[in-house]
């Protein structure tokens, strides 16, 4: 089972609770969850999984680097999985809908604004704000 070798890889004891979250998170049509909408979607699908060991696990998904949490304006932090290699996102204010993006010329843009401005760069996160047009 792919997630019994997530876990170990990332250093974590392989617990039924573990494992329903990152298989909730792996198979959500929302690939950004709050640690609500994990345990929502656990006790939908019946699983006796309490909201305060979501918020645990998820906390040690992050720390062991299998989850991203992101805190976007929306005010709760949202969960995806780190499998995934480097976006940016747009945050739409009117639903809350989070769309995943990737630009080249973006990426190349933001590089050489941070090497005229002589730095290096070493991690970034863009995030837009957005709404439907009418």
């Amino acid at each position: 089972m792919v997630e019994n070798h997530e876990l170990r890889k990332a250093g974590l004891k392989v617990t039924l609770p573990r494992i329903k979250i990152l298989q909730m998170l792996d198979t959500a049509e929302n690939r950004h969850m709050s640690a609500e909408e994990v345990y929502k979607a656990l006790m939908d699908a019946g699983e006796d999984v309490g909201l305060a060991t979501v918020y645990r696990v998820l906390t040690q998904f992050e720390s062991a680097g299998l989850v991203v949490r992101h805190n976007f304006d929306s005010g709760h932090a949202v969960f995806e999985l780190a499998d995934s290699g480097h976006h940016d996102h747009m945050v739409c204010v009117d639903s809350g809908d989070v769309i995943e993006f990737f630009d080249p010329e973006i990426e190349k843009l933001q590089r050489e604004i941070v090497r005229r401005h002589g730095f290096e760069l070493v991690e970034h996160n863009l995030v837009l704000y957005v709404r439907k047009k009418t």
